[in-house]
């Protein structure tokens, strides 16, 4: 069986990579916000294509208050553009991070899952053929074997 995921991640490599993650975290929290399902779907969103629009369009407004709104402060506006646009690089290292974090976990538990499977059904068979121990081990694994609760029996009608 071919196995792609052949390094473990040493605990301490995994405990100063949460702490540094906590202390990342820790330091943001003051700064950031949580929008609700509705407001991230509702509000206008800036991506590549927006972005030189808003830089370029905070720079006239900084060089002709006369044209910028009344009711708005130049204060707000570059506040929000130094946010939006400075935490581009740090959402894409933790968009790159978090996609490789991903694919990781799900490879190393799919080769786990399928390592299960072997042991399962290995073990199934061992137990057929009385080998000592197995069927203990077999009925606790079939107990907890993903989808093999109780069966619906088809209606009669």
């Amino acid at each position: 069986m071919k196995n792609d995921h052949d390094l473990q991640i040493p605990n301490e490599t995994l405990d100063e990579v949460l702490t540094k993650l906590k202390e990342v975290n820790d330091t943001l929290k003051p700064y950031l916000t949580t929008l609700t399902k509705d407001q991230r779907r509702t509000i206008p969103k800036m991506g590549d294509k927006t972005l030189t629009f808003v830089v370029n369009s905070n720079d006239y407004s900084r060089q002709h208050p006369e044209l910028r709104p009344s009711f708005t402060s130049q204060e707000d506006y570059d506040i929000d553009v130094a946010d939006a646009t400075g935490l581009l690089p740090v959402k894409d290292i933790l968009t790159l991070l978090l996609s490789q974090v991903d694919d990781t976990t799900m490879l190393a538990g799919s080769e786990a899952y399928n390592h299960s499977l072997l042991f399962y059904n290995n073990t199934k068979m061992a137990a057929k053929n009385n080998v000592p121990g197995a069927k203990e081990i077999y009925d606790d694994l079939k107990a907890r074997f993903p989808g093999s609760g109780r069966r619906r029996q088809p209606e009669d009608n």
